[in-house]
């Protein structure tokens, strides 16, 4: 029988950060099992006493932390090892690294990276500036974009568009039925990051069918026949080969992934001009 381990994720923040840097830590583990305890806004001794005398009673307890008030912090580490419970900092050297190549002392301010500034408020404007371009809607300024992806039904174009957005790049998604779908001034422009995605017949049909079933819709159609979203496919590559616009086979990729590609794509752009 596996040792489940107990993982308690403890922040003085939303967590955010701390929940994204664990799962990148777990994907580095096959055999891992895991049960999550998550803790933001800890800002507290009385609250970290409270959630260590928790973590005592559970079976091969892991404590993760993201508190950057140093005395808190060392708190934290000296009652966990009291009770000789693993017990690590995630940021506690990277700030202090920081702060020695900079030569300058860090704020230690929880909620540090939700400061309303400029690049909050370009991220707000980018993430609605995408919702209104979702799947070809509101073609008229669409010239605005910062990147704009193309491609055929169920290619992750909404999700990767949000993600993109989340980083502050307005970013439009065209769902391609023929180049003619494609606006004019879209395929004439020479200065927009156009990128097209594209993915496997075969893996595009069972994503179709899976949507379709979930919508308890079965009827077949060109939609779920694998030899038309072959051609489909083949189309779009073709069209993407024309307008000499970069393509991402997102087959294997996840959204994040598909991203870092674009956004390397878009910097490349922007740099050349």
């Amino acid at each position: 029988m596996k040792n489940t381990y107990q993982i308690f994720l403890i922040s003085d923040s939303t967590g955010e950060t701390l929940d994204r840097i664990f799962m990148a830590l777990k994907a580095q583990f096959n055999n891992f099992t895991y049960e999550l305890n998550q803790f933001s806004f800890t800002r507290t001794e009385t609250q970290i006493s409270t959630i260590l005398k928790n973590a005592k009673k559970q079976d091969s307890p892991i404590i993760l932390y993201t508190v950057v008030n140093n005395k808190l912090a060392k708190y934290l580490a000296q009652e966990a090892n009291k009770i000789n419970i693993p017990c690590f900092g995630v940021l506690g050297d990277l700030i202090l690294n920081f702060s020695k190549i900079l030569n300058q002392k860090a704020t230690h301010k929880p909620s540090g990276q939700h400061v309303l500034d400029d690049e909050y408020y370009k991220r707000i404007e980018a993430i609605q500036f995408t919702m209104n371009h979702d799947d070809g809607n509101q073609a008229g300024n669409i010239l605005d974009s910062d990147i704009i992806l193309i491609g055929v039904s169920r290619t992750s174009k909404t999700p990767t568009s949000i993600y993109l957005a989340n980083r502050g790049l307005k970013t439009a998604n065209i769902p391609l039925v023929n180049e003619m779908k494609i606006p004019k001034d879209v395929i004439e422009s020479k200065n927009l990051c156009i990128v097209g995605l594209v993915t496997e017949a075969e893996r595009l049909f069972d994503i179709r069918r899976n949507r379709l079933n979930s919508l308890r819709e079965n009827e077949t159609s060109e939609y779920t026949d694998l030899e038309k979203i072959k051609i489909e496919v083949e189309n779009s590559k073709k069209i993407f080969k024309k307008n000499k616009w970069p393509t991402i086979d997102v087959t294997r990729k996840s959204v994040e992934e598909t991203a870092a590609s674009i956004i390397k794509i878009y910097e490349i752009k922007n740099k050349n001009g």
